[in-house]
C-alpha cells in the first residue's frame, strides 16, 4: 500500500502516534499480541502508520505504550525512519489526550500529524496525508480531521461523527440521526489546541468539542476506503479490499 514521498506545501516534521490501548474488541488476538502489532496483509498496523509518516517527510513519530508496552516498543526501535521516540505510560494510560500532552515537549511548537496506531486505508488518487497538509491552515485551524464515509467505510458499522459544511468547519452529529462523516483517526493539530491541560487521563474529544465552539475545527473527506479493523473478523474483510483495489 506503499505509494512514492509527495512533498505537500506544508510538511509536518513531528508526529503522534496513539499505541497504548488494550484493543479488547479484538481479543483473543490481543491477549498476547497489542493491537498496533497485529498484521494486515503481512505488515503490522503500525508500520503501515509509519510508513505514511514516513511518506510525507515526517522525522520524528512520539509513540505511546502502555499495555504490552515491551513488545511496542522493541518492534518500533527496528525502525529507521521516522525517528522513533517512546513515551512510556506504562504506569497509567493517559487516554487520547493526555498522551499528547505528555509529549508536547518533543513535538514542538509546530503543527504535528496524529495518528491512531491501527489507521489503515485504501489510498485514492492522491495520497491522503498530503493532501491533508496541503488542506492545513494554521490561521483558521487548531485541527484538521481525516474524515471517512460513515456508510462507506469497511469495518465500520458505526453512526458516524461529524457534519462539515461546504468550508470544512465540523459540528457533532445531532441526535437519533447518522452522520455522514466518521473520524479516521488522523489529524493535523496544533499544540495550541493543548493549551491549559495538565498530563491527566482525557479525551481528545474534549478539545475537538471546544474547537467546535469556537470555529477552528475542520475536516477533510477522504479519497479512498477507510479501513476500521476493530475485530479478529475485519482483519479479513481489510484484506479482502485491499486485494480487490489492487486486481
Amino acid at each position: 500500500m506503499s505509494l512514492s514521498k509527495t512533498k505537500p506545501s506544508f510538511a509536518p516534521r513531528t508526529a503522534m502516534v496513539l499505541a497504548a490501548g488494550r484493543g479488547k474488541r479484538m481479543r483473543p488476538i490481543t491477549a498476547t499480541t497489542p493491537k498496533p502489532l497485529v498484521e494486515i496483509n503481512g505488515r503490522s498496523l503500525i508500520d503501515h502508520c509509519l510508513d505514511r509518516l514516513s511518506e510525507v517527510g515526517v522525522e520524528t513519530a512520539v509513540v505511546n505504550v502502555h499495555y504490552l508496552a515491551d513488545l511496542v516498543e522493541v518492534h518500533v526501535s527496528k525502525r529507521k525512519s521516522p525517528r522513533i521516540v517512546i513515551s512510556d505510560e506504562r504506569a497509567k494510560l493517559l487516554d487520547t489526550g493526555g498522551a499528547v500532552v505528555k509529549a508536547l515537549p518533543h513535538l514542538g511548537t509546530e503543527p504535528f500529524l496524529h495518528m491512531n496506531a491501527d489507521s489503515i486505508w485504501i489510498e485514492g488518487a492522491r495520497p491522503n496525508l498530503s493532501t491533508l497538509c496541503d488542506r492545513w491552515d494554521g490561521d483558521t485551524m487548531d485541527g484538521l480531521l481525516m474524515l471517512a464515509s460513515t456508510v462507506r467505510s469497511v469495518g465500520y458499522d458505526g453512526i458516524g461523527d461529524f457534519e462539515m459544511d461546504k468550508t470544512g468547519q465540523l459540528t457533532r452529529r445531532l441526535e437519533r440521526t447518522v452522520a455522514p462523516f466518521v473520524y479516521a483517526g488522523v489529524a493535523i493539530l496544533h499544540p495550541r489546541l493543548f493549551e491549559g491541560r495538565t498530563v491527566e487521563p482525557f479525551s481528545l474529544n474534549v478539545l475537538f468539542d471546544r474547537a467546535i465552539a469556537s470555529g477552528r475545527l475542520y475536516g477533510l473527506r477522504m479519497d479512498g476506503i477507510w479501513l476500521h479493523v476493530g475485530t479478529p473478523e475485519a482483519i479479513a474483510e481489510a484484506e479482502t479490499s485491499i486485494a480487490l483495489s489492487a486486481a
